[in-house]
């Protein structure tokens, strides 16, 4: 992308700036030199550019956009979401709000608003995700004004979801495929996104077009996820071809989990494809794409290897850490001979009513702290407390049960590595 400075330029409404696909876009447009303001939640702070408050599941008539777009030149709207909430759904944010927008910025003279939609919004889509996208985008089209409307593939970047998604996915030991991973794609890397959207604002040639935002040329799943663990330098994959009979059945039960990452709508954008022709976008960018085999660097080959380990090598750690404490929990309220473990809490000092307290206590104790870390959310209190728990708990057995130091089954030393893990947890969970 150029680098040219301007000294005065045109006023930028970005709305979406904390997205993926908005941040990196702030950064270009600041670099080039725009006046951006970004149209942020009431309790979002930004300091890199002005902001207006703005909440896309009320403002929903031109009236609430009007003010806002007073000595606005250019409208940039990267509002999206992928799956719908209480507070936050498709209607509201791809349909009403944009929608109230739009008329707004044409009634205001706005000179370009820019649409930035998804491939795969059009006649047949089938998600919910694509069909209202494409209604926002039809309303886009409907009025007289220039706009532009850019279809972004399946994006991959530095701290993107489907970065980190697929380049997991490529790390695993064995990889799993839904079918035989045929599905298409066609990724494309976020600065050519970038750069095609900063483009298309200094340029009518592509005005009242949809512009597909695709990789150079459209690869299978299969291919896709080999081309990431070859650039990643992890050896030849091993691949499993999961059932789509089974898959369908756990994107069902994805649908009842806020943060599944596969659902029934996701698994049929996958199936139906995601793959559109690249000369749109090299038309806008004067060049053609990146390929996939440049998504990763050999300078950054080893440290996109050790985040793709570690984004499912710590799930795996905290599901383990959660039986642990499951176990022990379920163990210490009568799976355990009742008698061994009064026996125990005697040589402690403990007996009668305060030994059945203590038994019970630490049993529903232990069963609630593995509970709570299968929740999903970083609390850095839950692991503290663990390692303070499993710290107390040695303590004890040292003082009073000092041989279980000594146990062939280290009872005890293998606290050592626990404590070990809950600490990884706590310093690298996101």
């Amino acid at each position: 992308m150029r680098h040219r400075r301007r000294e005065c330029q045109e006023s930028v409404l970005l709305l979406g700036g904390t997205g993926y696909i908005g941040q990196h876009l702030l950064e270009a447009l600041l670099r080039e030199g725009y006046r951006v303001t970004c149209g942020v939640h009431a309790s979002t702070l930004l300091t890199s550019c002005a902001a207006v408050a703005v909440d896309y599941s009320k403002d929903h008539a031109e009236r609430d956009w009007l003010p806002r777009l007073a000595g606005v030149d250019v409208v940039i709207n990267c509002v999206g979401i992928l799956r719908e909430t209480e507070s936050a759904t498709f209607d509201a944010l791809h349909i009403a709000a944009p929608g109230a927008l739009f008329r707004a910025a044409f009634h205001s003279g706005v000179k370009k608003v820019i649409q930035v939609s998804a491939l795969g919004a059009d006649g047949g889509a089938q998600s919910g995700y694509h069909r209202s996208k494409k209604a926002g985008d039809d309303a886009l089209a409907a009025l007289d004004i220039p706009w532009v409307i850019v279809q972004p593939s399946l994006i991959f970047g530095p701290g993107g979801a489907s970065a980190r998604l697929f380049s997991a996915l490529a790390a695993l030991p064995l990889i799993p495929l839904p079918g035989h991973g045929e599905q298409r794609v066609q990724p494309v890397r976020i600065d050519d996104v970038v750069e095609a959207i900063v483009r298309l604002m200094e340029t009518d040639s592509h005005d009242r077009q949809r512009v597909a935002a695709v990789g150079a040329k459209p690869v299978t799943l299969r291919e896709f996820l080999s081309a990431l663990r070859q650039r990643m330098k992890l050896g030849r994959p091993r691949f499993v071809p999961i059932p789509m009979g089974l898959v369908r059945i756990a994107a069902a039960v994805g649908d009842r989990f806020a943060r599944s990452l596969l659902d029934r709508e996701s698994l049929g954008m996958l199936v139906r494809g995601n793959v559109a022709s690249a000369a749109a976008i090299t038309s806008v960018l004067g060049r053609e794409p990146a390929e996939i085999e440049s998504f990763i660097t050999p300078a950054h080959a080893r440290t996109a290897a050790h985040d793709a380990k570690l984004a499912w090598l710590l799930p795996l750690l905290r599901l383990s850490v959660a039986l642990v404490w499951i176990v022990t929990g379920i163990l210490s309220l009568g799976v355990y001979p009742l008698d061994a473990s009064y026996a125990l809490l005697e040589r402690v000092g403990l007996t009668g009513v305060p030994a059945t307290t203590a038994l019970y206590s630490a049993g529903v104790l232990d069963l609630a702290l593995g509970v709570a870390t299968l929740l999903p959310g970083r609390r850095r209190w839950l692991w503290r407390a663990q390692i303070a728990l499993i710290a107390g708990y040695s303590a004890i057995i040292t003082v009073f049960l000092p041989e279980y130091w000594l146990h062939p089954f280290g009872p005890l030393t293998k606290n050592l590595p626990m404590i070990a893990a809950i600490l990884t947890l706590h310093e690298l969970e996101a």
